[in-house]
């Protein structure tokens, strides 16, 4: 201000005046500039030119070889393996009943007596038998009631062996086959795996249902399987062995093309994921069988993968522990 008032001083009062603004101006057009070019270096650092390449967190894991089953999941009853009923030789009512459910007899024992008296004649009691040893499952006959010949008395197993039967929808009964292996669990013993296999199939399908019925053998060696308990099946339609498997949830399948993405570590600072094309095989319970693209123990991208593209770089958090073998 003290220049401007000095300049001012001096020649006509236009001559002043043309002074100050040209003075005005010029300082003016300084600290445009100076501003101008502050406000572009606070720029610069904010929006750099080289913008930082991304960095992505992955977990990995490596594919395996192994075993993989393939296998159809049923339900259905534990029933007697092999039972026999018991008739009375005469009609008439049943007078007495020996035995009870669950209780062991054997051949010969007595199980019920049958009275075939009518009115206005008296005959003596018949007495029907066990024809075979073994455990009365069912007992149909009540004191007092009439029979036939053709109405069972009771029902009983022989022995110890005991069957699943199940019915398998027609669309997989081409997978059926006798002596298929199979696993069975039930709700009565959780955490057990009982061992059988197909022993029948049946030679028709039922037309209402569009099932086949199918029984099952099972190693009941300890005793723990009772007839008449609800078991959950697996008939193992298929065992491939010595193949590669990694977790499903690894796969990225994008318009038609179905990959993983394998590590790049020939930098160790920055390692960056490779895309990997893979043709998939069987895929049971999460895990799924590689044909091709892949080979045993190279690590993948199990989680993270849905961001990646070819050569991003990635930064590993946590190497999960590989499926097992079996």
């Amino acid at each position: 201000m003290n220049f401007i008032r000095m300049i001012s001083r001096k020649g006509t009062k236009a001559q002043r005046m043309l002074k100050i603004s040209y003075v005005s101006f010029l300082i003016l057009s300084l600290l445009v500039f100076f501003g101008c070019d502050r406000i572009k270096e606070m720029r610069e650092k904010r929006n750099p030119t080289e913008a930082p390449v991304p960095v992505y967190a992955v977990h990995t894991t490596s594919a395996v070889q192994g075993q993989i089953q393939d296998y159809i999941a049923l339900s259905g009853d534990i029933i007697a393996g092999s039972t026999v009923d018991v008739y009375s030789d005469a009609a008439g009512k049943v007078a007495e009943v020996y035995v009870a459910v669950g209780q062991r007899v054997n051949r010969g024992d007595p199980v019920a007596a049958v009275d075939p008296s009518r009115p206005g004649m008296t005959f003596r009691w018949g007495v029907a038998t066990a024809p075979i040893s073994g455990t009365v499952v069912a007992l149909p006959a009540q004191v007092g009631m009439t029979i036939s010949q053709a109405v069972p008395l009771a029902r009983i197993s022989g022995g110890g062996a005991l069957e699943v039967k199940l019915h398998v929808a027609e669309r997989f009964i081409s997978k059926m086959a006798m002596n298929l292996a199979c696993e069975i669990t039930l709700d009565a013993w959780p955490g057990d795996v009982f061992q059988g296999s197909i022993s029948e199939l049946a030679p028709t399908v039922d037309p209402a249902s569009r099932t086949m019925e199918v029984k099952i053998n099972v190693r009941n060696a300890d005793s723990k399987l009772k007839a008449g308990m609800f078991a959950k099946v697996r008939i193992i339609t298929e065992i491939k062995e010595n193949i590669v498997k990694i977790p499903a949830s690894a796969v990225i399948n994008r318009f038609g093309e179905m990959y993983v993405f394998g590590i790049d570590t020939s930098d160790p600072d920055i390692p960056v994921a490779r895309k990997k094309t893979v043709v998939p095989g069987i895929s049971i319970d999460g895990v799924m069988e590689i044909r091709q693209g892949l080979a045993p123990n190279e690590e993948i991208v199990v989680r993270g993968q849905t961001l990646l593209d070819e050569g991003s770089r990635i930064n590993i958090i946590e190497q999960f522990s590989p499926l097992s073998a079996n």
